[in-house]
């Protein structure tokens, strides 16, 4: 099964990652998929990206996420 980001505006809407000039690569495993995120958050919520949700497959594993620090 594939991991995947779903990025989100504010109000929980989608965001189309091609549109925010960012590619969100699949991943093999959920570790993986983690580890970009963590390595890509910040610019994520430089382009307007509030919060993220984790999907395997089509089932989300979790989220919404906020990035901003609290």
């Amino acid at each position: 099964m594939t991991w995947t980001w779903r990025l989100e505006d504010p109000d929980g809407g989608t965001l189309d990652p091609a549109a925010l000039g960012v590619e969100v690569p699949p991943a093999d495993n959920q570790g993986d998929a983690e580890s970009w995120l963590g390595e890509n958050w910040r610019d994520l919520l430089a382009r307007g990206v509030a919060t993220v949700s984790l999907y395997e497959g089509e089932t989300k594993a979790y989220g919404p996420m906020g990035l901003a620090p609290a």
